[in-house]
């Protein structure tokens, strides 16, 4: 299967229009007025980073305002009003500019059918499967992509990664050598690369889930001869319990619930805990409502995300997990831009 041919027809529950359909309300909440007013404001800043690309001004420059120009707008409307101005962005010309960074164009073409996906992950990790395209880029997108790859979001990425590497060897060391670990939409599991338990012996079973099966492949790969088990799996088969996978010490799902309504956020998350051995854990990660760089990321690189609150993330524990059951915590990462739930099982 090439990469064109894959399709994610909602299996995965992952998909642009059960997105958008979560990001907008209702038709008649347009606020038309805001549209109008909205555009023009975004004619005034789209001109600005024309101009600046005219002038040679420094690549670094010219996104920096641009990100912060288009948080500042998208933070001003109405949802719905901010979804009628994407297309705005993404046909006006300066997006030939951004898109010689590598890393907004694959997330732009979307080569997988769908968004965040793992290899789009290896560009914020600098992953040596990147390594060519970024070679090959023109010089002004490898300057782009040095200032893209260090922005906020992607930089909560990249601690996401080490806090999971983190959480998977201190409960291999609190459980022992039998303990069992569960990944929802692996992806390429690159927080694996750096596990001490992994390396050491010290996990019986870590399986990890993903829809892509590029993805599969490449841990199935990557992993051969560890207690890594890649399984080509959705979401839906997890809830309608068609993957028969066990119980785990650890479950987590890092880079899914962006893309999840809360019904079937809640509805994953009661799987899941239903999964879990006794004292065990189950973390999911969001990004959270506070992303300096979302504006640019809905545009430029057509990611649209879910993003939650820590009031959000309470509300999908408190829908999850009884009190007498279960404890929990809600945290944020160190610039505040992914926010992580944990529950553990009480006995």
């Amino acid at each position: 299967m090439t990469q064109a041919q894959i399709v994610f027809d909602g299996e995965s529950l992952i998909t642009p229009k059960a997105i958008n359909s979560e990001l907008a309300s209702a038709r008649a909440d347009l606020h038309y007025d805001q549209v109008a007013t909205g555009r023009a404001e975004l004619a005034i800043i789209l001109k600005i980073a024309q101009q600046q690309i005219q002038e040679d001004l420094e690549p670094a420059k010219i996104i920096h305002r641009l990100i912060a120009s288009l948080n500042a707008t998208r933070a001003k409307y109405h949802p719905n009003v901010w979804q009628e101005l994407i297309p705005i962005v993404q046909n006006h010309p300066v997006a030939d500019y951004f898109h010689q960074d590598p890393f907004t164009r694959w997330s732009f073409v979307k080569p997988r059918g769908y968004s965040g996906d793992a290899h789009l992950i290896d560009f914020i990790y600098g992953h040596a499967s990147v390594a060519e395209e970024v070679a090959n880029a023109s010089p002004l997108g490898r300057t782009l992509f040095e200032y893209t790859r260090n922005s906020p979001s992607p930089v909560a990425v990249r601690e996401r990664r080490d806090l999971l590497t983190k959480h998977v060897d201190a409960i291999a060391a609190e459980k022992g050598p039998g303990t069992e670990i569960l990944t929802v939409a692996a992806g390429h599991l690159r927080e694996a690369d750096r596990s001490i338990a992994l390396k050491n012996g010290g996990i019986k079973r870590w399986v990890a889930l993903d829809q892509d099966p590029q993805s599969v492949g490449s841990m199935t790969r990557d992993f051969q001869g560890t207690c890594i088990e890649a399984i080509d799996g959705s979401v839906r088969g997890l809830l309608t319990k068609s993957h028969k996978v066990g119980t785990f010490d650890f479950i987590y799902a890092a880079g899914l619930y962006d893309y999840l309504a809360d019904k079937v956020a809640i509805k994953l998350t009661q799987t899941c805990l239903d999964m879990l051995k006794p004292n065990g854990s189950f973390l999911f990660a969001n990004f959270s409502r506070e992303v300096p760089d979302d504006g640019y990321m809905e545009t430029f690189m057509n990611w649209a995300l879910l993003l939650r609150s820590e009031a959000d993330m309470w509300n999908i524990i408190h829908a999850s997990a009884p009190k007498d059951k279960f404890s929990a915590s809600v945290e944020f990462g160190a610039n505040g831009t992914i926010v992580y739930g944990m529950i553990r099982k009480l006995s």
